[in-house]
């Protein structure tokens, strides 16, 4: 297919480029890059006669027109969107406007161009809207989210992918645009931006500063190698039907504190410290941060049942396959950490 990718230069959005190109696929990635979108990301396919990018904001109504007209797609898989709680509480107001109006205007997009298809292309047409877990909520210690769970975000970044997933809900049911929507767990893998949990723990680690753990690091989410959701999400695209929302998730519950001793053992393993004394003493507890959601798990039978997909990597091998692409990407790391960035705790608003 030929396939608008947004926020392609994004950490799952360049994995799904790659996953894309890979299987087959012509890509027109358009990204506004912001912080976290890197073009260093998709170097190895930057130049790949299937890859075509574009900067532009999805909020940009006439570059989406121009976009359409010139390429005429097949799909649009949304993934340009405002992604970290702790910027949204500092900063709200991107976030509504990225994943709310943004979305809209993409929403119209695809909407005008669908229309003008012949009805069999108009029949085979596909918006899928890539959206979080976070939207429902909080979990106790029991239980999973499933598609059926009711909608209750908590921070300003939840509330505007609700907003953004409502927004694609409705025009399908009042335009009758082909729509699916994904909810995913926690991902994690090669290419995310450095203010991450993950990310954030190697390369402090590496550097040998202290490790930040929110509250009791007893907060539990559920973790999805990020190449495992790329192929959830082209398995969407292609079998997926109309209307439908999937949850995306990895079975793999665990504690923020046993993610930052995970990764301590494998660094003690793979990069020793110079002095032989772990990585587990640079562990500190920090005052949690506003409205944080204890536990996240998702419940992604129907998926695995309706369309067949079961993720590859288990929790250990994806963990040991992350830490090795950031050892040996840490020209990659150093190129963000030239900027603004430099690993700092963010979301300090009460």
């Amino acid at each position: 297919m030929k396939i608008i990718i947004t926020g392609g230069a994004g950490f799952i959005g360049s994995n799904l480029v790659h996953s894309a190109l890979s299987e087959g696929h012509d890509v027109i990635n358009l990204d506004k890059l912001t912080y976290a979108g890197n073009l260093d990301s998709l170097a190895e396919v930057i130049d790949h006669p299937r890859h075509t990018f574009v900067e532009g904001d999805i909020a940009d109504d006439e570059l989406l027109t121009r976009l359409f007209a010139d390429h005429r797609p097949q799909a649009v898989m949304n993934l340009a969107a405002e992604s970290h709680v702790d910027r949204s509480i500092d900063g709200p107001e991107s976030f509504i406007q990225t994943n709310v109006i943004g979305t809209f205007r993409l929403l119209e997009a695809a909407r005008n161009h669908w229309k003008t298809l012949p009805d069999d292309e108009a029949l085979s047409f596909r918006f899928l809207h890539v959206s979080t877990d976070e939207v429902y909520g909080s979990l106790g210690p029991d239980g999973f989210f499933t598609e059926e769970t009711p909608y209750a975000p908590n921070s300003p970044y939840s509330a505007s992918k609700a907003s953004s997933d409502h927004l694609v809900r409705a025009y399908h049911h009042t335009y009758g645009l082909p729509t699916i929507t994904t909810n995913c767990s926690n991902n994690y893998g090669p290419r995310q931006f450095p203010e991450k949990l993950i990310p954030l723990v190697i390369n402090r680690a590496l550097a040998g500063e202290n490790l930040p753990v929110y509250g009791d690091g007893l907060n539990i989410r559920d973790w999805l190698y990020v190449e495992d959701h790329c192929r959830a999400l082209l398995t969407a695209l292609e079998k997926g039907a109309p209307g439908e929302t999937y949850n995306i998730g990895g079975n793999s519950e665990r504690t923020n504190i046993a993610i930052v001793r995970t990764l301590c053992a494998l660094l003690d393993e793979k990069a020793p410290r110079g002095d032989g004394k772990p990585y587990e003493e640079q562990i500190t507890f920090v005052k949690d941060r506003p409205g944080h959601d204890r536990r996240y798990a998702i419940d992604a039978d129907k998926i695995k049942r309706e369309l067949g997909w079961q993720p590859k990597e288990s929790f250990e091998s994806g963990m040991g396959k992350t830490v090795d692409w950031y050892l040996a990407n840490r020209a990659w790391t150093a190129a963000i950490l030239d900027g603004s960035y430099r690993c700092e705790r963010l979301g300090l608003s009460q």
